[in-house]
């Protein structure tokens, strides 16, 4: 039960226990707008040793969350500048894959944009099929030997992110000699149509807990794209 104020002003006060204190200053929220004084007589241990009235704890406390408010604030506007970049980034290699008129422009379109665009080290797309009959600057591989160098990655249906075995980077990387981390997507349309990778030499860029929706996305383009340029010559 909270301490009435009769009480806190008879000698029996000295008697109180803490939580009592604490109770009827729970419910009296307005003690101190009544009786200002007691702010000179109240102090708060401070982390060097000494003592600080309440006001100049009210104030570093005050100070501390401000502190952590623009921290938050410069978090979210760093997050928000990031993801107008992403977005200005993935608009132009849209509209550059759409523009393509055969599978060769459509290559070169993805490759020119993650290197220029979005600075990445190493980047692949491997479309399945007759690696003989494959157009110019397109790399062509079987399904089924794509499936024994990468398998793990195909059945998994969806984008895989972290340190892959060094037989699969091999695979997707052939040229880029050390290479640390990747992302990869398949290329689905009911049919396996091939796979996308991303890749870093740094064993810590792509990891499991990053998001995916980019490459998602970018493979949505191409898997329907693909079919429409298979016959182009």
């Amino acid at each position: 039960m909270a301490a009435r104020p009769d009480q806190l002003a008879s000698p029996a006060a000295a008697a109180l226990s803490d939580e009592q204190v604490r109770e009827y200053l729970k419910h009296h929220s307005d003690f101190l707008q009544r009786h200002p004084d007691m702010l000179d007589f109240l102090h708060v241990s401070h982390s060097s040793g000494s003592a600080v009235s309440l006001v100049e704890k009210q104030v570093s406390v005050l100070r501390e969350r401000n502190i952590e408010m623009r921290q938050r604030l410069n978090a979210l506007t760093a997050n928000a500048r990031y993801n107008d970049k992403l977005y200005e980034q993935t608009r132009r290699l849209v509209l550059a894959l759409l523009e393509a008129d055969e599978l060769g422009e459509l290559c070169a379109a993805f490759h020119r944009a993650m290197a220029e665009d979005f600075e990445v080290e190493h980047a692949s797309i491997i479309l399945f099929g007759d690696r003989h009959s494959a157009p110019p600057g397109v790399r062509t591989d079987s399904a089924e030997r794509a499936r024994i160098e990468i398998g793990a990655l195909l059945r998994s249906r969806k984008a895989t992110c972290g340190a892959l075995r060094r037989e699969e980077l091999n695979y997707l990387f052939p040229e880029a000699g050390e290479v640390g981390s990747a992302a990869t997507m398949p290329l689905l349309n009911g049919a396996e149509l091939g796979i996308i990778a991303v890749g870093s030499s740094d064993p810590n860029l792509y990891n499991s807990s990053m998001g995916t929706l980019f490459l998602q996305h970018i493979a949505e383009v191409l898997v329907r794209l693909i079919p429409r340029l298979s016959g182009a010559g």
